[in-house]
Parts: C-alpha cells; structure tokens; sequence
C-alpha cells in the first residue's frame, strides 16, 4: 500500500515538473506565436475569406462566392500570364539549375583559392532583389547606353533592344535572377559534393576514371537527392516571381514578362480591383501548397 501511494506522488511530482516546464515554454512562446498569427495566419486567412466577397476598399460588401475566381481565371490576359510563369520556372531550371552545378564541380576540383570563390561568388546573395534588377535593367538598357550594347559595340554588333524582344525577355529576367541566386545553389551543391567518401574518387581514378566518368559514376548519384530538391524549391520561388518584371520591363513588351504574381500586384496597388487580387492570390496559394507539400515529401523520404 506505501508502495503504491510512493508510485503515485512520485507520478503527481513529475507531471508537476513536466506542467511547469510546459508552462514556462508557452510563456515564451506566447509573444512570438502572438506575432505569427497577427503577421502571417491572420492575413492570410482574412485573404481567403475576402476572396468570395465583394469589396469596397478592403471592406466587404457582398457576398459572390466564387465569382471573383471565374472574374480572374476568364480574363482575356490570364491564360498568357500563366503561360509566361510556366515559361519562367521552365528556364530558371534550363539556366538556373545546370550553371551553377558545374561551377561546383570545378570548384570542387580545385585545391587552392576555394574559399575565396565560395565568398565572391556569395556576394549577389545579399544584394537586395529590387537592387538587382535595377542594376541588370541597366545592363540590358536599349541603345549605345547599355552595358550589354556597349561591351557587344567592340565586337561591332549594333545595339540591340533587348528587353523589348518578347522571345527573349523571360530568359533575360531569369539569368539576373540566376545571377542573384548564384551563390545560395553553388554553396549547396558544394557542401553535398564534399560529404561524399573521398575514397570512393580514389578508388575510381586507380581505375583509370577522369573526371568526366568521376562525376557521372560517382558524383551523380549521390546528388540526385540535393538535385531534385533545389528544383522543386526553384520552382516554388519562381513561381511567385514579381520583382523582377515589376522593375525591368512592367510586364512588358505587350504583356510578354507579365507573371501571376505580378498580375496580383496590379490587380492591388494599380487597379484597385482587391477582390480580383484576393482571388488571385488564393489560386497562387494552391499551387505553391501543393509545390511545398511535393517538396517536403520528396525531403522526407531523401531523409528516411
């Protein structure tokens, strides 16, 4: 019976202890997790909800139901907005994904300077995004004022227009964008290179393997993992790409670098239709939920 009235105090002290260990937590946790909700669930939820009403301003008058979404997707310009998103992640992985694997590669071979390549080639990272795009619009401006223009007038090329041509806008965007990012990917793919066994390398090139038959039998296939999930998070930033349009074109020419996102902020700040924005964004946050689910399934199993 003592034994028992023991066994069950001893119970009673430690859920004490595990109670106030839990309450000391939520105390600190209640200032941020306040924040979260106010900052990110709030909006976002109020955004959803919105997305069915009818508004004036940001006050809702009418409820519509899905009116708002067929408003949006039945636009004349969507279809080609989608499109040009489609266009936009299909060449940040055709010039974003294999540029900076190969600098890695090389940069993995090397014995000295590495670091000092790691650092330069961060740089563009923490160059603020709209900064970027202004300093690549300059380098892309039309006539003898580009720098693009001027570096091609050596070669005597005549100036060219280029963020005016609509077959190589996209493109365009996505090298600056590229250029930015840069850094971030090559930084990944280097540190996945160098945990691979060193052993396995020697081993391949007693064998007589170069680098070329080192990279495809040894290298790759332990970079599929890190691969796949730099292009699905790759797609998930492109997929809401408005900055870079927004500064270097507008969207332009006729449309042809316009992006959901991009369309979004139009609908907001340019238009005044909130209600179109709301839905917009609503369809955007769909596709980037399921994006976000297929990445961290693809990360977990990686994991496993």
């Amino acid at each position: 019976m003592n034994s028992l009235q023991t066994d069950r105090k001893t119970v009673i002290k430690k859920a004490r202890i595990q109670a106030k260990r839990n309450l000391s937590g939520w105390i600190l946790m209640f200032v941020p997790l306040l924040l979260f909700i106010m900052i990110v669930w709030r909006p976002l939820l109020m955004g959803i909800s919105y997305s069915f009403f009818k508004l004036k301003g940001f006050t809702p008058t009418e409820f519509v139901g899905l009116q708002n979404f067929i408003d949006v997707i039945t636009d004349t310009d969507f279809p080609q907005t989608l499109m040009n998103t489609v266009k936009y992640v299909v060449w940040s992985l055709v010039i974003g994904m294999p540029l900076p694997f190969l600098v890695a590669v090389m940069l993995n071979e090397m014995i000295h300077g590495k670091n000092f390549f790691r650092f330069t080639m961060y740089i563009p990272v923490i160059v603020p995004i709209i900064a970027t795009s202004l300093i690549w619009k300059e380098i892309y401006l039309g006539g003898s004022g580009g720098l693009l223009n001027i570096a091609l007038s050596y070669f005597g090329i005549t100036p060219v227009d280029w963020l005016s041509n609509k077959n190589l806008v996209i493109p365009l965007i996505i090298v600056s964008m590229t250029w930015h990012g840069f850094g971030g990917t090559v930084i990944m793919y280097l540190a996945t290179m160098q945990s691979i066994n060193q052993e396995l390398y020697e081993a391949a090139r007693l064998d007589g393997a170069g680098l070329l038959t080192c990279v495809r039998h040894v290298m790759m296939p332990h970079m599929g993992g890190t691969v796949l999930l730099l292009a699905i998070k790759q797609i998930i930033s492109v997929f809401s790409v408005t900055e870079q349009p927004l500064v270097m074109t507008g969207g332009g020419p006729n449309g042809a670098s316009m992006s959901l996102g991009l369309t979004n902020y139009f609908y907001a700040f340019k238009y005044g239709q909130f209600e179109k924005s709301m839905a917009l964004g609503v369809i955007s946050f769909m596709f980037m939920l399921i994006l976000t689910f297929i990445y961290f399934q693809v990360d977990k199993k990686l994991s496993d």
